[in-house]
């Protein structure tokens, strides 16, 4: 079948870039894995994977708070001088 089709799309140029990346250490283009997805979607009937939000214990979830807050300076990360300082903080 003669690829007449054109898709325009907007997307993050950063993720545009990872995925090119991915993809080509793959061998392929982005435009290759694009029709690889679309006709694996076709097969399956629908996305060719599962679409759900992860769910974590609290604890983790706890943390990815944490870490976010962390990220965007709400919250000061723990610092140690050493090794030995941040085991000596956790009891060991």
């Amino acid at each position: 079948m003669a690829k007449t089709a054109t898709i325009n799309m907007r997307i993050n140029p950063e993720v545009k870039e990872d995925a090119e990346s991915i993809f080509a250490s793959l061998g392929m283009t982005l435009t290759e894995a694009i029709n690889i997805f679309l006709h694996k979607s076709i097969m399956e009937g629908g996305l060719p994977f599962s679409v759900r939000q992860p769910r974590y214990n609290k604890e983790t979830e706890a943390a990815l708070v944490e870490a976010r807050d962390i990220l965007a300076g709400k919250v000061d990360a723990q610092r140690y001088d050493s090794a030995d300082a941040l085991f000596a903080d956790l009891g060991l």
